[in-house]
This record gives C-alpha cells, sequence and structure tokens, in this order.
C-alpha cells in the first residue's frame, strides 16, 4: 500500500512539473530607438493591455519570448542578445548570432521568425532557443542565406532564478539556408519537438527532433517550391496537421503534416498571388481550418475544408490608404501572428504605432471581421512579432506515436478545478484552467445564482483574468464551459 501511494504520488508530481513546463505566449514586446521607447501587449486578461514598456531592448523583426505558467516573463531577444526577466542582459546572453549581420544590427535582426524558444521536454527550467542570421552580409548587402542554424541552451536555475545561458551558438547544421522563418510543432507523443528550417535555393527542409535525451538531425525533404533567399512567414496550424510557407517571389504552398513521422505531403500551391515586394505573410485561424495570406495591399482567405482549396481563394481586406500621422507612413498589410485572445494581428510593413486585427478569423469570408489600423500602440513598432510554436498541442492518442506513458500535453490533461489567484482577492483575479483547442465560456454567479459575468474563452487559453471590483464582498463560483464540458469553482471576494 505504501509503494502504492508512493508511486500515485510520483506520478502526481510528474504531471503537475508537466503542467508547470509548458511556457505561455501571452506577452509581446515591441519598439525601437529608445527615443520612441518600447511596447509591452498582455493577453493575460484574454485582450491585449497595451503600455509603453521602457527596456533597452530595441526590436526590428526578430523576436522571441517565453514566459512561465503564470504568465510571468522569463526572458526575451531580439537575436542580438538575451534579456532575463529584470530586463537586463542575461548572464552570458551577449554575442548570439555572431558575425557582420548582428554587428551592424545591434538593435535587432531584420529576420521575420529569427529566434524560436521552446522548453527541453522533461527538464526543469532547460530552454532552447533556436536561431540564425544572415551570414552573407555585407559581402552580399540583399542577401538574406545563413550559413549555419544554431541552438543556444538557457538554464532558468542558475543566476537565482533569472537564468543564464550554458551553451551558446552550438552549430546544428552549417549549410546555404534562408534566415528565419524557424518554427516548431509538438511531436504526435506530445513531449517531443519537431523544428523546421529551410535550404536555400532549393525545395529542401531541414528538421531537428527534440526529445529529453538531446537533438537529433538534421533530417531533409525535398517537397514543395524551389525557394531562393527570401524573407516571408512559415506556419504550422493549431493543431499540427497542416504547415504553409509563403514569401511572393515562389508564391505559396499549403501541406499536411505528420506529426509522428515529421513528414510533410500533399502539396497544394498558389502561384498566381500578385508579385508585389515587400514584408508578407501567412497565418492559420485557431481552428486550423482557415488561412490567410497578407501581401502589402491585400489579405486573401483561404477555406481549408472546401474541396478545392485554391478555388475557395478570396480577399478580405485591401489596404485603405490610411497612413500614421506621424512619421506620415502607410499601414500596409504584412507579417501576421496568431496572439492568445484567438485574434490574428498584423503588421504594416512600416514603423507605424498600429497593427490590423482579424477578430473572428475561423470565420468563413468578411465574416472573419478585418480591422486595419485598430490596435493603437504607443509607441512605433517595426513589423516586430513574437513566434511562439503551440505550447499546448498534446499527444495523439491511440496513434502509432502514443509511446510515452505520462503525456505532458496539457490538453490531455484530465478535467480538474481552476486554480485561482489571489483567492480570496480584492476584485481582481486570474483563472489558471485546462486548454481546450475550441472556445469556451466563463459565467460568474453570484451566491444568490444569478449570473454577473459572461465571457469567451478563446481556444488554445490556459488563463483567464476577471474583475468584480464592482461588486460586493461575498462567495462567488465560476462556471468554465467547452461544449458539453465543464470546470467550477469558488472565489471570495474580500
Amino acid at each position: 500500500m505504501i509503494k502504492r501511494t508512493f508511486l500515485l504520488f510520483l506520478i502526481y508530481l510528474f504531471f503537475l512539473k508537466a503542467y508547470s513546463q509548458q511556457g505561455i505566449n501571452n506577452i509581446w514586446l515591441s519598439g525601437y530607438d529608445n527615443a520612441f521607447g518600447e511596447t509591452k501587449i498582455n493577453f493575460i486578461t484574454g485582450s491585449p493591455n497595451i503600455v509603453a514598456y521602457p527596456i533597452p531592448m530595441d526590436f526590428n523583426y526578430t523576436h522571441a519570448n517565453i514566459s512561465d505558467s503564470l504568465g510571468n516573463l522569463l526572458f526575451y531577444t531580439n537575436g542580438c542578445y538575451i534579456a532575463d526577466a529584470s530586463n537586463d542582459t542575461m548572464q552570458n546572453g551577449t554575442g548570439i548570432n555572431p558575425g557582420a549581420y548582428a554587428n551592424t544590427f545591434s538593435d535587432g535582426l531584420l529576420i521575420p521568425q529569427g529566434a524560436l524558444i521552446i522548453s527541453k521536454p522533461w527538464s526543469n527550467g532547460v530552454y532552447y532557443l533556436f536561431h540564425n542570421t544572415a551570414d552573407a552580409y555585407p559581402i552580399v548587402p540583399n542577401n538574406s542565406t545563413s550559413y549555419y542554424f544554431y541552438v543556444t541552451t538557457i538554464n532558468m536555475a542558475l543566476n537565482n532564478g533569472l537564468g543564464a545561458v550554458v551553451q551558446k551558438n552550438q552549430i546544428l547544421i552549417a549549410d546555404s539556408m534562408n534566415a528565419g522563418k524557424i518554427t516548431g510543432c509538438k511531436h504526435a507523443n506530445g513531449r517531443d519537438w519537431w523544428v523546421f528550417c529551410h535550404r536555400v535555393n532549393s525545395n529542401t527542409f531541414h528538421k531537428f527532433l527534440v526529445t529529453p535525451y538531446g537533438i537529433n538531425g538534421p533530417y531533409s525533404q525535398q517537397i514543395g517550391a524551389v525557394r531562393i533567399d527570401d524573407a516571408g512567414q512559415a506556419k504550422f496550424s493549431s493543431d499540427g496537421n497542416r504547415f504553409a510557407y509563403y514569401h511572393y517571389y515562389n508564391g505559396l504552398d499549403i501541406f499536411d503534416f505528420d506529426r509522428c513521422s515529421g513528414m510533410l505531403s500533399n502539396v497544394i500551391s498558389d502561384t498566381s498571388l500578385p508579385y508585389i515586394i515587400g514584408n508578407v505573410g501567412c497565418e492559420f485561424s485557431p481552428n486550423s481550418d482557415v488561412l490567410y495570406v497578407s501581401n502589402i495591399e491585400k489579405v486573401y482567405q483561404y477555406d481549408l475544408t472546401a474541396s478545392n482549396i485554391l478555388l475557395s481563394k478570396a480577399v478580405v481586406a485591401t489596404y485603405d490608404l490610411f497612413y500614421d500621422s506621424f512619421p506620415g507612413l502607410g499601414t500596409y498589410l504584412c507579417l501576421s501572428q496568431l496572439a492568445p485572445d484567438g485574434k490574428i494581428y498584423i503588421t504594416t510593413g512600416n514603423g507605424t504605432r498600429y497593427l490590423h486585427t482579424i477578430n473572428s478569423p475561423d470565420s468563413i469570408g468578411l465574416n472573419c471581421n478585418l480591422a486595419q489600423h485598430s490596435l493603437f500602440m504607443p509607441t512605433f513598432s517595426f513589423n516586430t512579432l513574437p513566434n511562439p510554436p503551440n505550447y499546448f498541442l498534446g499527444k495523439i492518442p491511440g496513434g502509432p506515436c502514443d509511446t510515452v506513458p505520462l503525456n505532458i500535453g496539457i490538453s490531455e490533461l484530465p478535467e480538474t478545478i481552476p486554480k485561482i489567484f489571489p483567492n480570496p482577492t480584492t476584485g481582481i483575479f486570474t483563472l489558471w484552467f485546462k486548454v481546450h483547442d475550441k472556445e469556451g465560456w466563463i459565467e460568474i454567479f453570484d451566491i444568490q445564482g444569478m449570473c454577473i459575468r459572461k465571457e469567451l474563452i478563446s481556444s488554445w487559453s490556459q488563463y483567464k483574468q476577471m474583475d468584480i471590483t464592482s461588486e460586493p464582498a461575498g462567495i462567488y463560483f465560476c462556471r468554465m464551459s467547452w461544449g458539453s464540458r465543464y470546470s467550477s469553482c469558488k472565489v471570495i471576494k474580500e
């Protein structure tokens, strides 16, 4: 009996540890040239909380950060160095991406998706930062070819919990690759990770498999368009079943992806998109059934459930000629990123104070409600977007890769009572709950059973901040529902 109890306790600790290590993508940072300042967008409330955020780091295109499971920022990078939670340079965090390009653009690399952060599976606070740079610079000034694909390892247990770099600029592969477009997807076992990059002047993807025992690879696959040294974006869908790569020169490729084998297949190509030079991008909807492509002047939508995906293409936005009043730059339709609030945000291609918003990206046609220059920031942003994978994607139960005895994918944890902090509360509290791959609702009831609040929970969300400061002191009940599944808990307001 004692042995059985101890075993169950160990299993409980394992699940608790796994739950706390997934990483949160609730914070976005941007801003450049300290005369203008930086901005922090925090999605912990379920909608963007935007504040000026004076920090030493400047950003251009490249940005990656990660928070702990409670939404507290751990560390971040602009592709040149790593900063810790105190906003100071992390111990041994200087000099990533060595070479002339990082030296020239020390205020942040001009490389979309130039950095990717994932936690090392089954580790205690160890993270991998995958990154590369434009090594052909300045010999070929307009060439974005990268000759090395690096990994840098961070251990958050060091330096009194602020973390330290323990291995820097480790070369995983030496080849001619497209800079940036570094992407990651959870393996079908719910524990490991696939990490992708692309070989230049070829149709070859290089892949790495990240496990608790190391980084395996590269494995290579030839599929899709032959890609020159390009920019653009490459994205996995939230469910991990699809992958898209878009740049104006070689067009759009949409693939099926096997999370078990890491293989791409069934490529669908669209080379009919207008050839407009600039910062073009792509992103999937939260339900993974819709793909958006932005190419400066228009945003296109593809219905991935249609019998003919290419024929489903529709224009959902055309640049409306709006200019930021200062410094008078156009708000074009450029790079895009799915946010924790379930919306897609699109950059303007210039150093403006605006982002565009796709408010209902799961909806087909104009019902997606794309609102141009709808999000205003206190400082200027130069195409800065984070590059988070879906940290919450779980395993595929019963599949050929369902081989990990204790799954660490949050979406596979049993339905549990949400955690509330602080509780008791003076009115503002945060709910921490199991991640679901669909939208849900949170309802708050008073002691009389009257619903006093009802708010949407975005898919893939892990937390929701609520405000009942206007309500009297007493006991309140929170009910969260996702279809027929629900969780409930009690909160005390003092």
